[in-house]
């Protein structure tokens, strides 16, 4: 990817961010993560192709085009926190996907971080990922581990810190910020 091609991409990501909150890669991952869809069953979910839905996630393209698909993601939003703080189940996130798929809309996103069904507050798993997310947008894994690395001779505790959200699994991050909660 060229110098130009970089800056597009950015610019896109961006917009995006100002458009939706977070870059549509970001907003997408966590979706695919949470309701344990793949890209290619989000995009028909969502009403896209796979090569759209791709180049959204990648910043190759920066707007959502169609009114519907905006809110089918607004519907897969409020889904994946009723998952995650466990007041929807996996069969019925399933039905509940068939029908947000059928389903016509607004244009607006609004932020869902924390609605649930149960609870005004964000779940572990969510809090976790806004933590991944935030690291991973500032540098890359290898770079994250590389000063993981130099500081663990001084800094033991900030080095793992660094590892276990900027370049493990969302799994192990969720149990280490559980047994730092006390």
């Amino acid at each position: 990817m060229d110098a130009a091609q970089q800056e597009a991409t950015a610019r896109a990501r961006e917009l995006q961010r100002n458009w939706y909150g977070e870059p549509l890669g970001a907003l997408f991952r966590r979706l695919i993560d949470d309701l344990g869809l793949n890209q290619a069953r989000l995009a028909g979910v969502l009403g896209l192709s796979a090569p759209m839905l791709s180049q959204l996630m990648s910043g190759q393209r920066a707007k959502i085009g169609n009114p519907a698909v905006v809110q089918r993601v607004q519907l897969l939003q409020d889904l994946a926190g009723q998952v995650a703080d466990g007041s929807v189940s996996a069969a019925e996130a399933t039905e509940r996907m068939e029908e947000i798929k059928k389903s016509q809309g607004g244009s607006v996103l609004t932020n869902t971080t924390q609605t649930t069904s149960s609870s005004s507050a964000p779940t572990v798993k969510r809090v976790v990922r806004e933590i991944q997310s935030l690291l991973r947008s500032v540098a890359a894994a290898g770079d994250i581990l590389d000063a993981a690395d130099s500081l663990a001779p001084t800094h033991p505790e900030l080095a793992e810190f660094l590892r276990v959200y900027g370049a493990g699994r969302t799994a192990d991050a969720v149990t280490h910020y559980q047994a730092h909660q006390s």
